[in-house]
C-alpha cells in the first residue's frame, strides 16, 4: 500500500473532523425539537430550565451566595443562599429567615459632616447588628441629589449628596423605603436623580418610582429558597403635595397609601408570587407613642389583603409592636440616622429583627440603641435593659398581643 502523503493525512483528518461536527449538530437539533415538543404538550416548564425566574418560582439552587440589585420599583428576583425544598405550602421551603428594620434616616447636620468625612463611619457601630440578619431596611427620608430647589413653604426638607448609598451598604442595609414625606423635598429633577443615583450604586429603593407600576412594585428577594416580597408606601405628605408627589400612569411619584384600595391590591398582586409578603408604611402622627386610628386601620387592611409583616415610622419617637393574629406589626420604629438631637424620644432607637418562615412569625426581637453624635449605637449593660422594658411597654395601647 502506498503511504499517505502529509496532505492526504491533513485532508482526511479535517473529512473525519467535518463528519464529528455535523453529527454533534443534527444531534442538538433533535435535542432542540424535542424540548420544543415537551414544552407544546406541557411536560415542562420554564422553570426548569434555570435562570433567575426560575429560581423565584421553584427556588431549589445551591453553591454560594449570587445577588443581584435593581432600581426602584423593581420585581426581578434575587437569589441568596441555598434551597432545600421546592414546597410551596405556607412554610414555604420551610427554612426561617430574619429580616431587620430601622427607622427614618437622613443625612443633615452632623451626620453630613460624618459622610463627607468617611460616608463608612455614618453606621459602623449599627452594622454588625444589621448585618447578622439576612436582610435589612430603613426608610431613606431624604432626596439623593445635587440638583433641584426646595418645596416652596416646606417647614424641612433634607437632600443628601450620592455617598449617601454609599453609607447605607457600609452601615449593613440592603434596601431602603423612599416613600414618605420628603422623598420630593427637591421637586422632581430631584428624585429622579435619587433613582439614577440608587441604580448607579447597585441599592434597591421602594414605594417610589417613574410610574405608577414601578412606585407600587415589591422588591423581591428569595433567601434560602424563601421568596420574599417587600413593599413601600406611604400615608404622610403634605396636603397640598399629595397630588403632585403621587405616581401615576407614565408619571414619577411615591405610593400613596391614602389611596388603601391601591395599596392593598399591590399587596394582594405580591401574595401570588411570594412565602413572605413586606410593607414598610410612612404612617402615624409626630411625637405621639400610640398609634392614631389610621394606622391601626391600614396595618388591619394591609393583612387581610395578604401582608405578613406591616412596619412603619414617621413619628420620630417609637410607637409599639407586637402580634395581630398571625402577623405581625410594629407601628413606629423612631429616628434611626437622624441629626435632631431634641429630646430622649427622639434620640431612643434600634434595631427589629423578625424571624419567619414563609408565612409563620418564628419570633420578634428588638436590639436597643441610642442616636449619638447623628449615628445609632447600640446600648449594654443596664442602659439595654431599661431600653427594652420601655419599647415593650409602648404594647399597651397597640391593642397588639406578646
Amino acid at each position: 500500500m502506498t503511504p499517505l502523503s502529509s496532505d492526504e493525512r491533513r485532508l482526511r483528518r479535517e473529512a473525519k473532523r467535518r463528519l464529528v461536527l455535523r453529527r454533534r449538530r443534527i444531534g442538538a437539533l433533535a435535542f432542540l425539537a424535542l424540548v420544543a415538543l415537551a414544552f407544546a404538550l406541557g411536560l415542562i416548564s420554564s422553570g426548569a430550565l434555570g435562570g433567575h425566574d426560575a429560581a423565584a418560582a421553584d427556588p431549589v439552587l445551591s453553591g454560594s451566595t449570587t445577588t443581584q440589585t435593581t432600581q426602584t420599583g423593581t420585581t426581578a428576583p434575587v437569589t441568596i443562599g441555598e434551597a432545600k425544598s421546592t414546597s410551596r405550602g405556607r412554610l414555604g421551603s420551610g427554612r426561617a429567615v430574619t429580616l431587620a428594620f430601622g427607622g427614618d434616616v437622613h443625612f443633615e447636620g452632623i451626620v453630613r459632616s460624618k459622610l463627607n468625612a468617611s460616608p463608612s463611619s455614618v453606621m459602623s457601630a449599627i452594622a454588625p447588628v444589621l448585618e447578622k440578619s439576612d436582610l435589612a431596611m430603613v426608610n431613606l427620608e431624604t432626596t439623593v441629589s445635587y440638583r433641584g430647589s426646595p418645596i416652596p413653604g416646606k417647614t424641612y426638607t433634607f437632600r443628601a449628596p450620592p455617598s449617601a448609598f454609599r453609607a447605607l451598604k457600609s452601615g449593613g442595609v440592603d434596601l431602603a423605603t423612599v416613600a414618605n414625606n420628603h422623598g420630593m423635598d427637591y421637586g422632581l429633577t430631584s428624585f429622579l436623580d435619587t433613582l439614577r443615583y440608587a441604580k448607579r450604586y447597585h441599592f434597591p429603593l421602594v414605594g417610589g418610582g417613574r410610574n405608577a407600576a414601578q412606585a407600587y412594585a415589591p422588591y423581591r428577594v428569595t433567601i434560602k429558597g424563601q421568596r420574599i416580597a417587600i413593599l413601600g408606601a406611604t400615608q404622610v405628605i403634605d396636603s397640598n403635595l399629595i397630588t403632585s408627589w403621587t405616581a401615576g400612569a407614565g408619571k414619577p411619584g411615591l405610593a400613596s397609601a391614602y389611596n388603601v384600595g391601591r395599596l392593598t391590591s399591590a399587596v394582594k398582586a405580591a401574595r401570588k408570587k411570594a412565602d413572605t409578603v413586606v410593607v414598610y408604611l410612612h404612617y402615624g402622627e409626630e411625637r405621639h407613642p400610640c398609634p392614631d386610628s389610621m394606622q391601626v386601620s391600614i396595618a388591619h387592611s394591609l393583612i387581610a389583603a395578604g401582608a405578613d409583616i406591616v412596619v412603619g415610622s414617621h413619628a420620630h419617637q417609637q410607637q409599639g409592636g407586637g402580634r395581630l393574629g398571625r402577623a405581625f406589626v410594629d407601628y413606629g420604629l423612631g429616628n434611626f440616622v437622624w441629626y435632631s438631637q431634641s429630646s430622649s424620644a427622639s434620640t431612643t432607637t434600634g434595631v427589629l429583627e423578625v424571624t419567619v418562615t414563609g408565612r409563620r412569625i418564628d419570633g420578634y426581637k428588638w436590639v436597643p440603641a441610642r442616636i449619638v453624635g447623628g449615628s445609632p449605637t447600640p446600648l449594654g449593660g443596664s442602659a439595654r435593659n431599661a431600653a427594652l422594658a420601655s419599647w415593650r411597654g409602648l404594647r399597651g395601647c397597640t391593642n397588639l398581643s406578646r
